[in-house]
Protein backbone atom coordinates (compact mmCIF):
# COMPACT_ATOMS: atom_id res chain seq x y z
CA UNK A 1 0.00 0.00 0.00
CA UNK A 2 1.34 3.16 -1.43
CA UNK A 3 -0.92 5.81 -0.24
CA UNK A 4 -0.63 6.60 4.12
CA UNK A 5 -2.61 5.86 6.61
CA UNK A 6 -4.58 9.16 6.96
CA UNK A 7 -6.24 9.87 10.53
CA UNK A 8 -8.70 12.72 10.95
CA UNK A 9 -8.37 13.51 14.83
CA UNK A 10 -4.79 14.56 16.53
CA UNK A 11 -6.10 12.90 20.37
CA UNK A 12 -6.62 9.71 22.15
CA UNK A 13 -7.71 7.50 19.25
CA UNK A 14 -5.91 8.95 16.13
CA UNK A 15 -2.54 9.48 18.12
CA UNK A 16 -2.87 5.64 19.45
CA UNK A 17 -3.71 4.10 15.78
CA UNK A 18 -0.50 6.46 14.40
CA UNK A 19 1.99 5.33 17.22
CA UNK A 20 0.93 1.99 16.75
CA UNK A 21 1.04 1.64 12.86
CA UNK A 22 4.39 3.15 13.40
CA UNK A 23 5.65 0.98 15.84
CA UNK A 24 4.35 -2.29 13.90
CA UNK A 25 4.89 -0.67 10.27
CA UNK A 26 8.00 1.91 10.66
CA UNK A 27 7.76 1.98 6.58
CA UNK A 28 4.57 2.81 6.55
CA UNK A 29 3.05 6.30 6.12
CA UNK A 30 0.87 7.91 8.75
CA UNK A 31 -0.83 11.47 8.12
CA UNK A 32 -2.46 13.05 10.89
CA UNK A 33 -5.14 16.28 10.61
CA UNK A 34 -5.69 17.84 13.61
CA UNK A 35 -7.97 21.57 13.27
CA UNK A 36 -7.18 23.21 16.13
CA UNK A 37 -3.58 23.41 18.32
CA UNK A 38 -4.04 21.16 20.94
CA UNK A 39 -3.24 17.39 20.52
CA UNK A 40 -2.84 14.05 22.37
CA UNK A 41 -4.26 16.34 25.71
CA UNK A 42 -5.86 14.64 28.78
CA UNK A 43 -8.94 15.90 28.53
CA UNK A 44 -10.12 14.39 31.88
CA UNK A 45 -7.68 16.93 33.63
CA UNK A 46 -9.37 19.67 32.93
CA UNK A 47 -11.33 20.37 35.84
CA UNK A 48 -8.32 20.12 37.71
CA UNK A 49 -6.33 22.41 36.29
CA UNK A 50 -9.51 24.93 36.76
CA UNK A 51 -9.47 23.55 40.19
CA UNK A 52 -5.34 24.47 40.48
CA UNK A 53 -4.28 21.00 41.67
CA UNK A 54 -2.60 21.11 37.60
CA UNK A 55 -0.50 23.96 37.72
CA UNK A 56 0.34 24.13 33.56
CA UNK A 57 -1.77 23.36 30.38
CA UNK A 58 0.96 21.42 29.46
CA UNK A 59 1.05 19.28 32.14
CA UNK A 60 -1.71 17.76 30.41
CA UNK A 61 -0.07 16.99 27.28
CA UNK A 62 0.62 13.29 26.78
CA UNK A 63 2.68 13.88 23.64
CA UNK A 64 4.12 17.24 22.43
CA UNK A 65 3.83 18.13 18.29
CA UNK A 66 7.87 17.44 18.61
CA UNK A 67 7.62 13.95 19.92
CA UNK A 68 5.04 13.05 17.76
CA UNK A 69 6.77 14.26 14.41
CA UNK A 70 10.30 12.12 15.96
CA UNK A 71 7.40 9.07 15.94
CA UNK A 72 8.20 9.41 12.00
CA UNK A 73 4.10 10.53 12.59
CA UNK A 74 3.37 13.75 9.37
CA UNK A 75 1.41 15.60 12.20
CA UNK A 76 -0.47 18.82 10.63
CA UNK A 77 -2.20 20.84 13.17
CA UNK A 78 -4.75 23.57 12.30
CA UNK A 79 -5.27 21.56 9.23
CA UNK A 80 -9.50 20.81 8.84
CA UNK A 81 -10.51 18.17 6.61
CA UNK A 82 -13.67 19.20 5.17
CA UNK A 83 -14.35 16.36 3.37
CA UNK A 84 -14.33 12.90 2.30
CA UNK A 85 -14.43 11.05 -0.89
CA UNK A 86 -14.03 7.47 -0.79
CA UNK A 87 -15.00 6.12 -4.13
CA UNK A 88 -11.23 8.21 -4.98
CA UNK A 89 -10.06 7.87 -1.81
CA UNK A 90 -9.22 11.32 -0.83
CA UNK A 91 -9.30 13.81 1.86
CA UNK A 92 -10.14 17.69 1.29
CA UNK A 93 -8.12 20.13 4.08
CA UNK A 94 -8.27 23.53 4.41
CA UNK A 95 -5.32 24.79 6.31
CA UNK A 96 -5.79 28.01 8.53
CA UNK A 97 -4.05 30.62 5.81
CA UNK A 98 -7.06 29.40 4.14
CA UNK A 99 -5.27 27.30 1.35
CA UNK A 100 -6.92 24.06 0.30
CA UNK A 101 -5.73 20.19 -0.60
CA UNK A 102 -6.97 16.98 -1.62
CA UNK A 103 -4.53 14.37 0.22
CA UNK A 104 -4.83 10.65 -0.80
CA UNK A 105 -5.44 8.06 1.84
CA UNK A 106 -4.92 4.00 1.99
CA UNK A 107 -6.96 3.54 4.85
CA UNK A 108 -8.67 6.12 6.49
CA UNK A 109 -9.22 6.57 10.46
CA UNK A 110 -11.88 9.11 11.37
CA UNK A 111 -11.30 9.89 14.65
CA UNK A 112 -13.16 13.40 15.49
CA UNK A 113 -14.36 12.80 18.90
CA UNK A 114 -17.03 14.52 20.68
CA UNK A 115 -18.17 17.98 21.41
CA UNK A 116 -19.81 19.75 24.36
CA UNK A 117 -23.65 19.57 23.87
CA UNK A 118 -25.39 23.15 24.85
CA UNK A 119 -28.76 22.72 23.13
CA UNK A 120 -31.66 23.39 23.66
CA UNK A 121 -30.62 26.06 26.42
CA UNK A 122 -30.59 29.46 24.43
CA UNK A 123 -27.96 31.92 26.05
CA UNK A 124 -24.80 29.94 26.05
CA UNK A 125 -23.05 32.01 23.94
CA UNK A 126 -22.57 34.42 26.25
CA UNK A 127 -19.63 35.62 28.14
CA UNK A 128 -18.97 34.00 31.31
CA UNK A 129 -20.82 30.88 29.72
CA UNK A 130 -18.43 28.36 29.20
CA UNK A 131 -18.83 24.50 28.64
CA UNK A 132 -15.67 21.96 30.05
CA UNK A 133 -14.60 20.41 26.69
CA UNK A 134 -10.99 20.69 25.61
CA UNK A 135 -8.01 22.99 26.55
CA UNK A 136 -9.42 26.53 25.09
CA UNK A 137 -12.21 26.07 27.34
CA UNK A 138 -10.29 25.29 31.02
CA UNK A 139 -7.70 28.06 30.00
CA UNK A 140 -11.00 30.58 29.52
CA UNK A 141 -11.97 29.21 32.78
CA UNK A 142 -8.64 29.66 34.86
CA UNK A 143 -8.68 32.93 33.24
CA UNK A 144 -11.66 34.18 33.95
CA UNK A 145 -11.40 32.83 37.77
CA UNK A 146 -7.93 34.83 38.50
CA UNK A 147 -7.49 37.80 39.59
CA UNK A 148 -6.88 40.56 36.51
CA UNK A 149 -4.39 42.75 38.60
CA UNK A 150 -1.63 39.75 38.43
CA UNK A 151 -3.22 37.77 35.90
CA UNK A 152 -0.87 36.86 32.69
CA UNK A 153 -0.95 34.58 29.88
CA UNK A 154 1.99 32.93 30.89
CA UNK A 155 0.63 32.10 34.13
CA UNK A 156 -1.19 29.55 32.43
CA UNK A 157 1.40 27.54 30.80
CA UNK A 158 0.33 26.63 27.53
CA UNK A 159 2.83 28.47 25.99
CA UNK A 160 2.64 28.02 22.17
CA UNK A 161 -0.91 26.07 21.80
CA UNK A 162 -3.05 28.63 24.16
CA UNK A 163 -5.39 30.75 22.38
CA UNK A 164 -3.85 34.37 23.61
CA UNK A 165 -6.85 36.42 22.16
CA UNK A 166 -9.42 34.37 24.34
CA UNK A 167 -7.85 34.11 27.54
CA UNK A 168 -6.30 37.99 27.79
CA UNK A 169 -10.05 39.23 27.26
CA UNK A 170 -11.54 36.55 30.65
CA UNK A 171 -8.09 37.48 32.24
CA UNK A 172 -9.22 41.35 32.28
CA UNK A 173 -12.92 40.81 32.91
CA UNK A 174 -14.07 41.27 36.96
CA UNK A 175 -14.01 37.36 38.50
CA UNK A 176 -17.23 35.63 39.07
CA UNK A 177 -18.93 35.15 43.10
CA UNK A 178 -21.55 32.82 42.22
CA UNK A 179 -21.46 30.38 39.10
CA UNK A 180 -24.13 28.02 38.06
CA UNK A 181 -22.94 24.78 37.16
CA UNK A 182 -25.63 22.90 34.38
CA UNK A 183 -25.75 19.37 34.46
CA UNK A 184 -25.20 16.85 37.48
CA UNK A 185 -23.08 14.40 35.87
CA UNK A 186 -19.43 13.46 35.66
CA UNK A 187 -18.68 17.42 34.40
CA UNK A 188 -21.42 18.68 36.71
CA UNK A 189 -19.92 17.56 39.65
CA UNK A 190 -16.34 17.61 39.54
CA UNK A 191 -16.61 21.21 38.21
CA UNK A 192 -18.40 22.40 41.29
CA UNK A 193 -15.77 21.02 43.48
CA UNK A 194 -13.44 23.01 41.33
CA UNK A 195 -15.40 26.34 41.65
CA UNK A 196 -15.31 25.38 45.31
CA UNK A 197 -12.04 25.74 45.38
CA UNK A 198 -11.85 29.24 44.61
CA UNK A 199 -14.15 29.94 47.40
CA UNK A 200 -16.99 30.74 44.98
CA UNK A 201 -20.31 30.40 45.61
CA UNK A 202 -21.60 26.92 43.56
CA UNK A 203 -24.92 26.00 42.55
CA UNK A 204 -25.65 22.83 40.70
CA UNK A 205 -28.44 22.82 39.03
CA UNK A 206 -29.66 18.85 37.59
CA UNK A 207 -32.88 18.48 35.96
CA UNK A 208 -33.03 14.89 37.09
CA UNK A 209 -34.01 14.35 40.55
CA UNK A 210 -30.68 12.74 41.43
CA UNK A 211 -27.09 13.61 40.24
CA UNK A 212 -25.01 10.91 38.64
CA UNK A 213 -27.76 8.61 37.85
CA UNK A 214 -25.58 6.04 35.74
CA UNK A 215 -23.79 5.17 39.16
CA UNK A 216 -27.23 4.65 41.06
CA UNK A 217 -29.02 5.54 43.89
CA UNK A 218 -26.42 4.44 46.75
CA UNK A 219 -23.93 7.00 44.71
CA UNK A 220 -26.15 9.39 44.41
CA UNK A 221 -27.33 9.87 47.67
CA UNK A 222 -24.21 9.98 49.37
CA UNK A 223 -22.73 12.42 46.98
CA UNK A 224 -25.68 14.83 46.88
CA UNK A 225 -24.72 15.24 50.82
CA UNK A 226 -21.29 14.92 50.40
CA UNK A 227 -22.05 18.09 47.84
CA UNK A 228 -24.06 19.92 50.18
CA UNK A 229 -21.96 19.53 53.10
CA UNK A 230 -19.23 20.77 51.13
CA UNK A 231 -21.03 24.29 50.49
CA UNK A 232 -22.53 23.36 47.22
CA UNK A 233 -25.97 24.17 46.92
CA UNK A 234 -27.83 21.88 44.73
CA UNK A 235 -31.14 22.75 42.36
CA UNK A 236 -32.75 19.05 41.94
CA UNK A 237 -35.23 18.66 39.47
CA UNK A 238 -34.70 22.34 38.18
CA UNK A 239 -34.41 22.67 34.14
CA UNK A 240 -32.19 25.40 33.17
CA UNK A 241 -34.55 27.05 30.10
CA UNK A 242 -32.70 29.94 29.76
CA UNK A 243 -29.41 31.76 30.37
CA UNK A 244 -29.75 35.22 30.19
CA UNK A 245 -27.28 38.51 30.45
CA UNK A 246 -26.85 41.89 30.24
CA UNK A 247 -23.92 43.95 27.95
CA UNK A 248 -22.99 40.50 26.47
CA UNK A 249 -22.31 38.58 29.70
CA UNK A 250 -24.51 36.79 31.22
CA UNK A 251 -26.28 37.59 35.00
CA UNK A 252 -28.89 34.88 35.77
CA UNK A 253 -30.05 31.33 35.10
CA UNK A 254 -34.15 30.84 34.41
CA UNK A 255 -35.67 27.67 34.78
CA UNK A 256 -38.70 25.97 33.58
CA UNK A 257 -40.67 26.70 36.16
CA UNK A 258 -39.91 30.75 35.76
CA UNK A 259 -37.50 31.29 38.68
CA UNK A 260 -34.02 32.23 38.25
CA UNK A 261 -30.84 33.28 40.03
CA UNK A 262 -28.50 36.02 39.65
CA UNK A 263 -24.78 34.39 38.71
CA UNK A 264 -21.84 35.57 37.41
CA UNK A 265 -20.89 32.48 35.43
CA UNK A 266 -21.81 29.75 33.85
CA UNK A 267 -20.65 26.46 33.15
CA UNK A 268 -22.39 24.16 30.69
CA UNK A 269 -21.46 20.40 31.79
CA UNK A 270 -25.15 17.94 30.33
CA UNK A 271 -23.18 15.94 27.75
CA UNK A 272 -21.60 15.23 24.62
CA UNK A 273 -21.89 14.96 20.61
CA UNK A 274 -20.48 12.70 18.42
CA UNK A 275 -18.59 14.34 15.90
CA UNK A 276 -19.96 12.69 12.93
CA UNK A 277 -20.86 15.72 10.69
CA UNK A 278 -17.92 15.07 8.49
CA UNK A 279 -19.25 12.08 7.26
CA UNK A 280 -23.08 13.04 6.19
CA UNK A 281 -21.91 13.08 1.99
CA UNK A 282 -20.32 9.53 2.64
CA UNK A 283 -21.83 6.15 3.09
CA UNK A 284 -20.71 5.22 6.08
CA UNK A 285 -23.63 4.16 8.56
CA UNK A 286 -24.56 5.74 12.18
CA UNK A 287 -25.76 3.38 15.07
CA UNK A 288 -29.07 3.80 16.40
CA UNK A 289 -26.85 6.95 19.39
CA UNK A 290 -25.94 8.54 16.13
CA UNK A 291 -22.24 7.70 16.80
CA UNK A 292 -20.54 5.93 14.11
CA UNK A 293 -21.25 1.91 13.79
CA UNK A 294 -18.40 0.15 13.54
CA UNK A 295 -17.52 -3.76 13.47
CA UNK A 296 -15.14 -5.24 16.26
CA UNK A 297 -12.21 -4.11 14.54
CA UNK A 298 -13.37 -0.68 13.68
CA UNK A 299 -14.55 -1.00 10.16
CA UNK A 300 -17.06 1.25 9.25
CA UNK A 301 -19.97 0.21 6.81
CA UNK A 302 -17.53 1.87 3.69
CA UNK A 303 -14.29 0.21 2.51
CA UNK A 304 -11.07 1.44 3.90
CA UNK A 305 -12.56 3.51 6.51
CA UNK A 306 -12.23 3.13 9.87
CA UNK A 307 -13.80 4.96 13.39
CA UNK A 308 -12.76 5.05 17.19
CA UNK A 309 -12.74 7.01 19.75
CA UNK A 310 -15.76 9.44 21.17
CA UNK A 311 -17.28 9.69 17.70
CA UNK A 312 -17.58 5.82 17.68
CA UNK A 313 -20.03 2.80 18.96
CA UNK A 314 -18.32 -0.06 20.33
CA UNK A 315 -20.04 -3.13 21.66
CA UNK A 316 -21.27 -3.82 25.36
CA UNK A 317 -19.30 -6.43 27.23
CA UNK A 318 -22.67 -7.76 29.26
CA UNK A 319 -25.24 -7.28 26.28
CA UNK A 320 -23.15 -7.74 23.39
CA UNK A 321 -25.12 -4.96 21.78
CA UNK A 322 -23.55 -1.49 20.52
CA UNK A 323 -23.45 1.00 22.39
CA UNK A 324 -21.87 4.54 22.79
CA UNK A 325 -19.85 5.18 25.78
CA UNK A 326 -17.22 8.02 25.10
CA UNK A 327 -14.25 7.58 27.66
CA UNK A 328 -10.76 7.87 27.77
CA UNK A 329 -9.46 4.22 27.81
CA UNK A 330 -12.17 3.00 25.02
CA UNK A 331 -10.26 5.89 22.95
CA UNK A 332 -7.04 4.74 23.64
CA UNK A 333 -7.79 1.26 23.26
CA UNK A 334 -9.37 1.54 20.09
CA UNK A 335 -7.08 3.37 18.50
CA UNK A 336 -4.08 1.22 19.26
CA UNK A 337 -5.89 -1.96 17.90
CA UNK A 338 -6.57 -0.24 14.61
CA UNK A 339 -3.01 0.93 14.26
CA UNK A 340 -2.68 -2.66 14.81
CA UNK A 341 -5.06 -4.12 11.93
CA UNK A 342 -4.00 -1.19 9.47
CA UNK A 343 -0.23 -2.97 10.05
CA UNK A 344 -1.62 -6.17 9.23
CA UNK A 345 -2.65 -7.77 12.48
CA UNK A 346 -6.06 -7.99 12.63
CA UNK A 347 -6.56 -6.97 16.37
CA UNK A 348 -10.34 -6.70 17.75
CA UNK A 349 -11.19 -3.34 19.57
CA UNK A 350 -12.33 -5.13 22.60
CA UNK A 351 -15.90 -4.69 24.51
CA UNK A 352 -17.11 -2.03 26.81
CA UNK A 353 -18.28 -2.09 30.15
CA UNK A 354 -18.73 1.75 30.56
CA UNK A 355 -16.25 1.59 34.01
CA UNK A 356 -16.19 5.03 35.12
CA UNK A 357 -14.61 6.65 38.40
CA UNK A 358 -15.45 10.37 39.57
CA UNK A 359 -14.62 11.96 42.64
CA UNK A 360 -16.70 14.41 44.37
CA UNK A 361 -14.75 16.06 47.32
CA UNK A 362 -12.82 13.38 48.85
CA UNK A 363 -15.98 11.18 48.10
CA UNK A 364 -15.07 8.02 45.72
CA UNK A 365 -18.03 6.68 42.85
CA UNK A 366 -17.12 3.82 40.22
CA UNK A 367 -19.44 2.35 37.85
CA UNK A 368 -19.06 -0.77 35.89
CA UNK A 369 -22.45 -2.32 33.25
CA UNK A 370 -25.62 -2.57 34.14
CA UNK A 371 -26.26 -0.88 37.55
CA UNK A 372 -29.62 0.70 36.53
CA UNK A 373 -32.04 -2.43 36.48
CA UNK A 374 -34.44 -1.37 33.79
CA UNK A 375 -31.64 -1.02 31.35
CA UNK A 376 -30.59 -4.35 32.10
CA UNK A 377 -34.22 -5.33 31.66
CA UNK A 378 -34.02 -3.90 28.64
CA UNK A 379 -31.18 -5.80 27.42
CA UNK A 380 -33.18 -9.06 28.18
CA UNK A 381 -31.78 -10.00 31.58
CA UNK A 382 -33.91 -10.31 34.84
CA UNK A 383 -31.93 -8.22 37.16
CA UNK A 384 -31.73 -8.84 41.14
CA UNK A 385 -29.74 -5.95 43.08
CA UNK A 386 -28.37 -5.55 46.38
CA UNK A 387 -26.64 -2.84 47.92
CA UNK A 388 -24.28 -2.92 51.34
CA UNK A 389 -22.32 -0.98 53.06
CA UNK A 390 -18.60 -2.42 54.60
CA UNK A 391 -15.69 -1.15 55.67
CA UNK A 392 -12.54 -0.37 53.66
CA UNK A 393 -10.13 -1.49 56.29
CA UNK A 394 -9.93 -3.63 59.20
CA UNK A 395 -12.29 -2.21 61.84
CA UNK A 396 -8.92 -1.57 64.21
CA UNK A 397 -7.10 0.13 61.57
CA UNK A 398 -6.38 3.78 60.94
CA UNK A 399 -8.47 5.68 57.86
CA UNK A 400 -11.08 2.67 57.66
CA UNK A 401 -14.26 4.37 56.22
CA UNK A 402 -17.72 3.08 55.30
CA UNK A 403 -17.95 2.27 51.65
CA UNK A 404 -21.17 1.26 49.79
CA UNK A 405 -21.13 -1.32 47.18
CA UNK A 406 -24.33 -2.05 44.77
CA UNK A 407 -24.03 -5.15 42.33
CA UNK A 408 -26.87 -6.63 40.16
CA UNK A 409 -26.90 -9.89 38.88
CA UNK A 410 -29.03 -11.82 36.23
CA UNK A 411 -31.65 -14.45 38.53
CA UNK A 412 -31.78 -16.94 36.55
CA UNK A 413 -28.22 -17.26 35.34
CA UNK A 414 -26.60 -15.67 38.27
CA UNK A 415 -24.15 -13.84 35.99
CA UNK A 416 -23.06 -10.61 36.93
CA UNK A 417 -24.18 -7.30 35.12
CA UNK A 418 -22.73 -4.64 36.83
CA UNK A 419 -21.98 -2.77 39.77
CA UNK A 420 -20.78 0.79 41.73
CA UNK A 421 -19.04 1.65 44.37
CA UNK A 422 -18.78 4.79 46.88
CA UNK A 423 -16.31 5.85 49.69
CA UNK A 424 -14.30 7.84 51.04
CA UNK A 425 -11.20 5.08 51.29
CA UNK A 426 -9.99 4.21 47.45
CA UNK A 427 -13.53 3.17 46.94
CA UNK A 428 -13.42 3.91 43.14
CA UNK A 429 -10.52 1.63 42.89
CA UNK A 430 -11.95 -0.98 43.73
CA UNK A 431 -14.88 -0.91 40.75
CA UNK A 432 -11.75 -2.67 38.74
CA UNK A 433 -12.77 -5.92 40.62
CA UNK A 434 -16.60 -5.61 39.23
CA UNK A 435 -14.89 -4.82 35.55
CA UNK A 436 -12.60 -7.54 35.34
CA UNK A 437 -14.86 -10.03 36.43
CA UNK A 438 -18.19 -8.75 33.73
CA UNK A 439 -15.25 -9.17 31.29
CA UNK A 440 -14.51 -12.73 32.40
CA UNK A 441 -18.29 -13.08 32.58
CA UNK A 442 -18.15 -14.48 35.71
CA UNK A 443 -21.22 -15.51 38.13
CA UNK A 444 -21.95 -13.83 41.67
CA UNK A 445 -20.93 -16.98 43.25
CA UNK A 446 -17.89 -17.58 41.61
CA UNK A 447 -17.01 -13.30 42.44
CA UNK A 448 -18.10 -14.15 46.07
CA UNK A 449 -15.15 -17.25 45.66
CA UNK A 450 -12.71 -14.57 44.31
CA UNK A 451 -9.05 -14.81 46.10
CA UNK A 452 -8.63 -11.21 46.92
CA UNK A 453 -5.81 -9.86 48.66
CA UNK A 454 -6.21 -9.21 52.84
CA UNK A 455 -4.12 -7.17 55.58
CA UNK A 456 -5.55 -4.50 57.86
CA UNK A 457 -3.85 -1.67 55.97
CA UNK A 458 -5.82 -2.22 52.73
CA UNK A 459 -8.93 -4.41 53.04
CA UNK A 460 -11.07 -6.43 55.97
CA UNK A 461 -10.86 -10.01 55.35
CA UNK A 462 -14.14 -10.25 53.45
CA UNK A 463 -13.41 -7.10 51.00
CA UNK A 464 -16.40 -4.66 50.46
CA UNK A 465 -16.93 -6.21 46.98
CA UNK A 466 -16.93 -10.06 48.37
CA UNK A 467 -19.70 -8.86 50.96
CA UNK A 468 -22.19 -7.24 48.07
CA UNK A 469 -21.28 -10.83 46.03
CA UNK A 470 -22.11 -12.88 49.12
CA UNK A 471 -25.56 -10.84 49.55
CA UNK A 472 -26.41 -11.24 46.44
CA UNK A 473 -25.61 -14.00 45.70
CA UNK A 474 -28.11 -15.19 48.55
CA UNK A 475 -30.86 -13.60 47.49
CA UNK A 476 -30.79 -15.01 44.14
CA UNK A 477 -30.52 -18.24 45.62
CA UNK A 478 -33.59 -17.59 47.86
Amino acid sequence: MTDPFVIVGGDAAGLSAASKLKRDAPSRDVVVFERGRWVSYAHCGTPYFVEGVVERLTDLLSLSPAAINERGIDLRREAEVTEIRPAERLVSVTEADGSTYDQPYGELLVATGGRAATDPIPGTDTDGVFTMHGLDSAAAVRAFLSDPKTFTVDSLGGGEFVDEASVSRYGSMRPPNRVAVVGGGYVGVEMAEAFSAWNLDVHLFQRGDRLLTPFGDAVSERVEAHLEANGVTLHLGAAVDELRGTDGRVTSVVCADGTALDVDAVLVGIGIRPNVELLERTDVELGESGAVAVDEFGRTSVDGIYAAGDCAEATHVVSGEPVWMPLGLTANRAGRAIGQTVAGDPTPLGAVAGTAVVKAFDLECGRSGFVDTEAAQNAGFDPVSETITAGSRSGYYPGNAETAVTLVADRESGRLLGGSIVGRDRAAIRIDTVATALEAGLTVEAVERLDLAYAPPFSPVWDPVLVAAKVLNGSIST
